[in-house]
């Protein structure tokens, strides 16, 4: 695939990721579309896929190459946007698949702390607890 076509992939699956269209990701993956690729406002498609609580996108995309661990955007990480939502699920998810929650940036610099700033106990529990 040329360079052209592979942005065009990556960026419509950014979008897709953080619309929920879990059919067009699996599409756009098998098309070789970059799980990895870094822009927009949450990062990655796996950052946007996580802030909207699309846990069938987050696995797929993690499933297909996506690293847990890239930085960049507003949350810095996936675990980061994923623990300010309070998305419990997603951040079990993440954890189990070697998301590093001492990674530091963004705005709330950790997982912890963007899960506290929001008041997520159960959050911050299980960072504490797996983290």
């Amino acid at each position: 695939m040329d360079e052209p076509s592979e942005l065009i992939y990556g960026m419509r699956l950014y979008e897709e990721a953080y619309q929920g269209n879990e059919r067009i990701v699996h599409l756009l993956l098998d098309r070789g579309a970059d799980a990895n690729l870094e822009g927009g406002t949450y990062g990655t498609a796996l950052q946007a896929a996580a802030y909207q609580e699309n846990e069938q996108i987050v696995r797929l995309l993690l499933d297909r190459g996506a690293d847990a661990n890239i930085q960049g955007g507003y949350y810095e990480t996936a675990l980061q946007a994923a623990a300010f939502k309070g998305h419990e699920q997603i951040v079990r998810l993440l954890l189990d698949r070697e998301a590093d929650a001492n990674v530091q940036g963004g705005t709330y610099r950790t997982a912890l702390q963007a899960a506290a700033f929001e008041g997520n106990k159960q959050i911050v529990r299980v960072l504490l607890d797996l983290g």
